[in-house]
């Protein structure tokens, strides 16, 4: 079997992943990007960029597509049933992104591929990384090229099926395989699990009336709600859901460009969404005229016990995962993205110590200690409001930011750390 080499694999090509390859093909490095899907997502969950990773994609030339296609806001508002308890403003932290851009991920991941290309790579879609093999000098990864074969007669449907097997050499891999990492589990790294999992409801739609152009979080005692607005007239609603049973397990991005379903089926997700909307946020007056895409989704917020080890090391939701609310968990993904193959390229380039990594890793982990609030987080001052106060635990995990911008966004709220 012919084996391939490179200077680094990476595993997954969401927007983590395909950023990492970016940088690093822009650095001159060797890298090949392998996923196990046939192309870049057609809907997914994720829909948000922070101030911060605004500043990232900036020095790397790529602000400019984001901007075009992306909707700015600068406002998250709280809401608890009908009173509108809170108001964070973005704008306060001043630089030259003083906002959040909402773009789908897909549309997203489209122009980080383009991008890829224009560095002279491609990303092998339907290959599925399997195993991997440390060796003195690098891994070798065991990799599956996959195909789809038609089954059936009467009614035919596709399955996946191992077309040839490779193995792939490489320097260093880079495990960017999201909530379910393979990469993770093959490395037998846990995770250590701070809350969850909490199980939420997201629906798109076009409303009967236009909307007002800012995030609106509802927190209500038991649950976490957010209504985005999105591109063009569209939002999007995401309900956390009390009762789980029959809810699967995290889903995979949707990748098919439209959701056919029957009219009858549409109208009754259609009424759920309206009486769920009026019973958690009765100024919901927007009303529903057409669902144009749901999904079930599990989060929990937790972070890997190890980064990586030797040549292997993971980045974004192969890492840790929060809510769905701040989007934190693919954000500062895209910050350990940036960071990581910048030390790889001193690495392999330069000849630093493979003990930069750890380096690293010390650092994410000490971010991510206090994102989660296991060490150093958010509580509330002497200037927090009564409701504040009750919701405190619920609240940074809502906040589009990470690093120095959270708390002090959250210091808006009157929390500190």
């Amino acid at each position: 079997m012919r084996e391939e080499r490179t200077e680094v694999l990476v595993v997954g090509a969401g927007p983590v992943g395909l950023l990492t390859a970016i940088v690093l093909a822009e650095a001159g490095i060797k890298v090949e990007i392998i996923d196990r899907e046939a192309r870049t997502s057609a809907r997914s969950y994720a829909c948000a960029l922070h101030p911060r990773t605004l500043k990232l994609l900036a020095g790397l030339g790529l602000a400019a597509p984001v901007l075009e296609r992306g909707r700015r806001t600068d406002t998250v508002a709280f809401y608890d049933g009908p009173s509108r308890q809170a108001v964070v403003k973005l704008s306060e932290l001043g630089g030259e992104f003083p906002f959040m851009v909402i773009l789908p991920q897909n549309v997203f991941e489209d122009l980080l591929e383009q991008r890829l290309r224009q560095a002279g790579v491609a990303v092998n879609w339907s290959h599925r990384f399997d195993d991997l093999h440390s060796e003195p000098d690098g891994v070798v990864a065991d990799v599956e090229e996959l195909s789809a074969t038609g089954t059936g007669y009467i009614v035919p449907h596709w399955e996946t099926v191992v077309k040839r097997r490779i193995p792939v050499r490489t320097q260093f891999l880079v495990g960017a395989d999201g909530h379910g990492s393979l990469v993770r589990r093959r490395l037998g790294i846990e995770n250590s699990r701070v809350t969850g999992p909490a199980f939420f409801a997201a629906y798109e739609f076009e409303p009967e009336m236009p909307t007002e152009d800012e995030v609106r979080v509802v927190l209500d005692e038991s649950t976490t709600n957010v209504l985005w607005p999105l591109l063009g007239t569209k939002c999007r609603w995401t309900f956390q859901v009390v009762k789980a049973e029959g809810l699967s397990e995290f889903p995979e991005k949707e990748r098919r460009q439209v959701r056919f379903t029957e009219k009858a089926v549409d109208a009754r997700i259609r009424q759920y969404v309206e009486k769920v909307a009026k019973q958690r946020a009765p100024w919901f007056a927007w009303g529903v005229k057409e669902i144009t895409w749901c999904s079930e989704v599990v989060f929990q917020q937790r972070v890997a016990k190890q980064f990586g080890r030797d040549r292997c090391w993971l980045a974004g939701d192969a890492a840790h995962q929060t809510g769905p609310v701040g989007v934190q968990s693919m954000n500062v993904g895209m910050a350990e993205a940036v960071t990581l193959a910048g030390a790889l390229r001193r690495i392999l380039r330069d000849r630093a110590p493979s003990s930069l990594l750890e380096t690293c890793e010390r650092e994410w982990q000490d971010e991510w200690q206090r994102l989660l609030g296991v060490a150093g987080g958010l509580m509330p001052g002497k200037e927090a409001s009564a409701w504040v106060r009750k919701r405190w635990d619920r609240i940074p995990a809502c906040l589009p930011a990470s690093h120095e911008d959270l708390p002090r966004l959250a210091g808006q709220l009157g929390m500190q750390i």
